[in-house]
């Protein structure tokens, strides 16, 4: 039987990251929703147009809209023996139509790791992000700062912070995705499936934890 996981965690959590390991290490494709709108759209397929006519009156993408995206893509040969889903489902109502469609596959989602870490951790490694004006060279002002304050090291630019860098923002993006994912948390919680890892050690230590938990 194939084996789907679903990855959760918050922006800054090191989620992308852990994806891209995952897949390396388990030869399972790694699906991210958000790549997923971006090929349809660019393609012009019909569900990318369908997609589009939503977004352009400013409305949510239906989710059976989203779910058949989803359907077709595990449907390619990559995905045979199962895939990893990043950025879907987002509410107990998707992972209800989630269930249902890998059920027409005889399959199931068999794990859902949910990596976190406390909101000043994540603000902190999000927040704090500048770029350089001439060639966007990021640095970061605790993990990858510029030898000198406000230049860039390569071409002598000024560095500014871009709005979705600052603090703030990134307080705020943290929160509402904390709010939006705890039903959802709760629902793969219920089915036993979650499984939490602290996404506040180093890189490393993270990929051995989550790689411990989905092998037991």
């Amino acid at each position: 039987m194939a084996t789907f996981i679903v990855l959760l965690g918050p922006p800054g959590v090191g989620k992308g990251t852990q994806a891209k390991i995952l897949a390396e290490t388990t030869k399972l494709a790694h699906v991210s929703s958000g790549d997923l709108f971006r090929e349809n759209l660019k393609n012009q397929t019909e569900l990318g147009k369908l997609a589009k006519s939503f977004m352009d009156k400013g409305e949510l993408v239906p989710d059976d809209v989203t779910i058949s995206m989803i359907r077709e893509r595990i449907s390619r040969p990559d995905c045979e023996a199962g895939a990893i889903l990043d950025g879907f489902p987002r509410t107990p109502t998707q992972a209800d139509a989630l269930e249902k469609m890998l059920a027409e596959f005889a399959s199931e989602v068999n794990a859902v790791p949910y990596i976190t870490a406390d909101e000043s951790v994540l603000v902190e490694r999000t927040g704090g992000r500048w770029t350089c004006r001439e060639h966007g060279h990021i640095y970061h002002e605790k993990f990858s700062p510029p030898q000198k304050t406000g230049v860039c090291d390569f071409d002598g630019s000024e560095l500014y912070q871009r709005d979705d860098d600052k603090v703030e923002t990134v307080t705020k993006r943290i929160r509402v995705y904390l709010e939006q994912t705890m039903p959802l948390v709760e629902y793969y919680r219920k089915c036993g499936k979650l499984l939490e890892i602290d996404g506040a050690q180093p890189v490393e230590q993270v990929t051995r934890v989550l790689l411990s938990a989905l092998n037991k």
